[in-house]
């Protein structure tokens, strides 16, 4: 939601009657982190092998850009950092080895990707913000199988993989007037043919700074990232990551 930035005002030597800041730029910065849980499978081309997942602190880290001129989108940039490990007993093929029944292959899943999201504010006042778009999610990453015998290494396995998926894009802020708290949804989703990908979160946003330079907000909520790939780069997933997340935002 949108603040007056009367600090960018003053630098240029202006006096009221002035234009609020987000007439001119608002950005918006911040940084979570998130305790995830992971569940599902993964192939590269091969049947679908599930692991049993170790729960992880993942973190993200965006910047936004909000401006006033018309018909041209505002833009958020979010880099996700997602390396999650697994192990399984399974007889399953990966890459160019076999790894049998009574071998454990523990498996290292970097599913790191970018959001680039290009929205519009469809509504934007002290009380209810909605934002409406489209998102690209870059994927440049890799999938690792380790094989031991009785401890002992057997074979390994490295996939790397990318790709862009495209998603379409809402958020919505709703404020709670004279308390400083706002509650939120921001989700992507596509869903074609055998692929489809889910990425939601929602929560409580705590404005804790608010003045003529400066808003911080604490936010804390639940995330929930569904990747069901079908064939990006070879690799095939069915994998949903999800936990509570505890994050800071500044506006400036």
């Amino acid at each position: 939601m949108k603040k007056h930035l009367l600090a960018v005002v003053a630098a240029s030597g202006l006096t009221a009657p002035l234009v609020q800041a987000d007439t001119i730029l608002g950005v918006y910065a911040g940084v979570e982190a998130w305790q995830a849980e992971s569940t599902g499978s993964i192939s590269d081309s091969g049947p679908l092998e599930t692991f049993d997942f170790e729960d992880e602190t993942l973190t993200s880290f965006y910047v936004a850009l909000e401006h006033p001129i018309p018909l041209v989108p505002n833009i958020k940039i979010k880099h996700n950092e997602i390396k999650i490990f697994g192990t399984s007993t399974g007889n399953f093929s990966f890459g160019d080895s076999s790894f049998q029944i009574g071998t454990v292959t523990k498996t290292t899943a970097d599913l790191t990707h970018n959001d680039f999201i290009l929205y519009y504010e469809i509504f934007d006042n002290s009380l209810l913000s909605i934002d409406l778009g489209f998102n690209v999610k870059q994927f440049d990453g890799s999938v690792a199988m380790e094989g031991t015998v009785g401890g002992v290494p057997e074979q390994d396995e490295n996939v790397n993989f990318s790709g862009y998926v495209p998603l379409g894009y809402a958020a919505a802020e709703v404020g709670l007037p004279m308390t400083g708290l706002s509650v939120f949804f921001e989700g992507s989703l596509l869903a074609i043919d055998d692929s489809k990908i889910q990425d939601f979160q929602v929560g409580v946003a705590w404005e804790v700074v608010d003045n003529m330079a400066v808003d911080i907000a604490v936010k804390f909520g639940y995330r929930s990232l569904l990747m069901e790939l079908n064939d990006i780069d070879d690799i095939t997933t069915d994998l949903e990551v999800k936990g509570p997340f505890l994050g800071v935002q500044v506006h400036f």
